[in-house]
């Protein structure tokens, strides 16, 4: 972010650009935790004052919110967050530690390194890059098409928070943070959206992609053992791309089976499911949120009753148990519950969004669907 540059200053040194000098009657500045907060009176309504000012506080290097108080209102400018130096050393470090992580549950869990080999010679780790690539290629071009939708509007947004984990796939996902008030039910679109269509088109690219390539066998004593197994089911989108293709998804020599990198696609698929839920913070929630106005915190309040409605279908009615995505759409109910009460985004401007956009959010929501189905994933022989 560059320092202000149509920013006046005080002898403080706390930022007065022109729009708080000609629509907001400055009675008093303190400084407040790092925060500096203008005491005064509005000459215009709040939102429209605050529509004025984010863009010249955001150029300066702070962000900006207005509160009413007795006797007039606070403009409240709270700077941002720099890594030291200028380096995100959070993101840098995380992503080593997933990249790792991605590796090592690759090369064990996906193509059959024993664990002996790995510990006398870690650089057999290498052996699974490509599911590494596909894993966080997939998860990165979709948060990174948040990133650039908000720098685009000139929001600030962070680089993404890659997080580390164990199996099945060595991360949990990513996230980005967005800091401050979203301008405009817009901008709040834009954002929301860019992350799902870029990771929707990264994750036919990928599948496309491991589909192509040669089978992996798998080790005699695990093809003919009868241990538990985690099954992998086919949503929609990914069996439509193999049938475009020609190319199986499965086979039936159980020494055989498919490469990795389709896994890529696979999460890819799985967590543009749960990104898309409508509600709370998730794209899902902001995009809806922008299409729909408020009336979103209505479709919000039914998510968590159609996820538990899942979980109780599958359980009551199909006979499975908690390890065959009972417990993942039960979790997940709980969590929606939770994102649900927090609330949505509540952007300055709320203006609509126009045609064009809507139908690129039908377009998308529609999509997404073909990502989902009923019982991602089974437990098979616990």
């Amino acid at each position: 972010m560059p320092e202000h540059e149509d920013a006046a200053t005080a002898g403080d040194g706390a930022p007065r650009p022109e729009p708080l000098r000609t629509f907001f009657r400055i009675d008093e500045v303190r400084r407040e935790d790092g925060r500096v907060r203008y005491r005064g009176e509005s000459y215009v309504p709040e939102r429209t004052l605050l529509r004025k000012l984010t863009p010249h506080f955001r150029e300066a290097g702070y962000e900006v919110d207005v509160e009413v108080v007795d006797g007039g209102h606070v403009v409240v400018a709270t700077p941002f967050d720099r890594g030291r130096d200028g380096i995100p050393w959070v993101n840098v470090a995380m992503f080593a530690a997933t990249l790792l992580s991605t590796l090592f549950v690759g090369a064990y869990g996906w193509y059959y390194v024993p664990l002996a080999e790995i510990q006398s010679n870690p650089l057999t780790l290498l052996r699974a890059w490509p599911f590494t690539a596909a894993v966080l290629g997939v998860l990165m071009t979709h948060e990174l098409g948040h990133y650039a939708a908000g720098r685009y509007h000139g929001v600030p947004v962070s680089l993404p928070y890659v997080i580390p984990f164990i199996f099945p796939f060595g991360t949990l996902g990513a996230v980005i943070r967005i800091r401050g008030r979203m301008p405009s039910r817009k901008v709040l679109f834009d954002i929301g959206a860019a992350g799902p269509i870029a990771g929707l088109f990264a994750t036919v690219v990928v599948t496309a992609i491991g589909l192509s390539l040669d089978p992996i066998q798998v080790p005699a004593e695990l093809a003919n053992s009868s241990g538990a197994v985690i099954r992998f089911n086919n949503p929609p989108l990914l069996d439509f791309i193999a049938g475009a293709l020609g190319q199986p998804t499965s086979y039936g020599d159980p020494r055989l089976t498919a490469h990795p990198v389709v896994i890529g696609g696979w999460v890819g698929m799985f967590f543009t499911v749960l990104n898309l839920l409508p509600v709370g913070q998730l794209d899902g929630g902001h995009m809806v949120r922008a299409m729909l106005g408020p009336r979103q915190e209505t479709v919000a309040a039914l998510v968590p009753g159609a996820l538990f409605a899942i979980a109780a279908y599958l359980y009551f009615w199909r006979g499975l148990g908690l390890n065959e995505s009972v417990g993942l759409w039960a979790f997940w109910g709980v969590f929606a519950t939770v994102i649900a009460f927090n609330g949505p985004a509540n952007p300055a401007d709320e203006d609509g969004l126009g045609l064009p956009r809507i139908a690129v959010g039908a377009v998308t929501f529609a999509v997404g669907a073909l990502c989902f189905l009923l019982v991602p994933i089974q437990v098979i022989g616990a």
